[in-house]
């Protein structure tokens, strides 16, 4: 996509770049002299947020959640897309490498006001928005751990696919708070900008209220993980409880049938006209004795 300039007043001018091209890079480096360096960071799709600062130039670099749905949760651009923001005199340069939607909203945002805007001011907005993304992650992770913990403790789903979810909850959920804690640095520098206090604050408190979200949603993945496999071997135990129970009963039975099955000509009990009865009576006595014996017990 061309360089687009979306916002243009007697303040400021907003230059944007969607899947920038090597010779989008080398015209920002010329037309704004822009630091190569910082350009390349654009590029990398896994570069981490932070903040530089060369000159005149102000450069961010912030992270913003993503609604794709990837298979394999490995670094973080699987679950979030980098914005790179460059301030250069009246003018903010923003790069990235897909349609975001904190860029959208913003725009629309600029032309509901309708008034001069500072540059800052619109990198204020921006960054306000990319937290607003990891809120509505957040709030997305938190209703599907939820569904996970109705089906466990509600319903009887298979085990195995519920471990598998919680892992993949897990990975995207310390993957968000990765980059958020990351990202405290730059959200910081946002004070340097010349803005007024309270809309610094602001973003700090919202960064802040979604990093302390995925603080505590890690801790309760954690947790219903531990009690589902506490579920799980509790499960086993009562599988194994069955059939040691039964055990007691056909082992001294066996024992019995084992003994008048060994080939020995001096057993008189063998020659005894009653002798098959006496035996499964006997038999019947044992079973019957131990399962009241195992009643009493509780077992």
């Amino acid at each position: 996509m061309p360089i687009d300039t979306i916002y243009r007043d007697s303040h400021c001018e907003w230059v944007d770049v969607e899947s920038p091209t090597i010779e989008d890079l080398k015209f920002l480096h010329e037309r704004y002299e822009i630091n190569n360096l910082m350009l390349e960071d654009t590029l990398d799709p896994n570069h981490l947020p932070k903040y530089e600062e060369d000159g005149g130039v102000k450069f961010f670099l912030l992270r913003e959640s993503t609604e794709l749905e990837r298979k394999n949760l490995n670094t973080i651009s699987d679950i979030s897309t980098k914005i790179g923001i460059f301030l250069v005199d009246k003018t903010i340069i923003t790069i990235h490498r897909m349609k975001t939607r904190s860029i959208a909203e913003t725009k629309k945002q600029l032309s509901a006001l309708q008034k001069d805007t500072a540059a800052e001011k619109i990198a204020l907005m921006i960054a306000l928005l990319i937290m607003k993304s990891f809120d509505d992650e957040a709030i997305s992770l938190m209703e599907t751990m939820d569904n996970i913990e109705n089906e466990i403790f509600l319903k009887n789903t298979n085990h195995t696919t519920q471990i598998r979810r919680l892992y993949k909850l897990k990975r995207k959920s310390g993957l968000n708070s990765r980059v958020l804690t990351i990202s405290t640095d730059a959200v910081d520098k946002f004070k340097l900008l010349g803005l007024q206090d309270s809309e610094v604050v602001d973003l700090k408190d919202k960064h802040k209220d979604v990093v302390a979200d995925f603080d505590h949603l890690n801790l309760q993945i954690t947790n219903l993980i531990s009690m589902f496999l506490a579920l799980s071997d509790q499960k086993a135990n009562q599988v194994m409880k069955v059939l040691a129970i039964y055990s007691v009963y056909f082992l001294p039975i066996t024992f019995i049938a084992g003994v008048y099955g060994m080939n020995f000509d001096n057993m008189p009990e063998l020659h005894h006209k009653s002798g098959y009865f006496l035996t499964l009576g006997f038999m019947a006595l044992i079973v019957v004795c131990t399962f009241i014996y195992a009643r009493r017990k509780q077992w």
